[in-house]
């Protein structure tokens, strides 16, 4: 596990940007955190980190956007809306063991169809304007050694 906190949202984006570089097909990252507290704007961070020059948005409505274009899709799910059941039915093992990598928010509401290995990323608004606090927490070797490395 790994604790880092970010004053302004460029280095939330950095951040992604940098985990970015170290992922593969398959991967799978969890966003845990309240509204506002910063999930979105790591996302853009890793969509450019991946090479993906569309413009980034919530998946609040839709569950799943996907963004093509880069070194590897980007598939971005809001599995709120999932709170009382329906994971099972979306297919979410296809987009996991797929070609591109998952950001999952809220994946509570999903986690009897999330993979064993998986990066949990947790963001914390503090007291101060802008600042964030962001937990790693890593599962499975691939993404302890992705964590260590940063």
């Amino acid at each position: 596990m790994k604790q880092f906190t970010f004053n302004t949202p460029e280095q939330t984006k950095e951040l992604g940007q940098i985990i970015a570089s170290g992922l593969r097909a398959g991967d799978v990252l969890v966003l845990n955190g309240d509204l506002g507290a910063g999930k979105t704007t790591f996302t853009k961070g890793l969509a450019k980190g991946l090479g993906i020059d569309e413009v980034i948005k919530s998946p609040t409505f839709t569950i799943i956007r996907e963004y093509q274009g880069g070194r590897l899709p980007l598939y971005h799910m809001d599995v709120y809306r999932l709170e009382n059941g329906g994971a099972e039915d979306l297919g979410l093992d296809e987009y996991f063991d797929g070609d591109g990598v998952s950001v999952v928010e809220w994946a509570q509401f999903a986690a009897d169809e999330l993979p064993a290995d998986y990066l949990a990323l947790t963001f914390t608004r503090t007291n101060q304007d802008n600042q964030r606090k962001v937990q790693l927490d890593p599962h499975g070797e691939h993404f302890t050694s992705l964590v260590e490395a940063l």
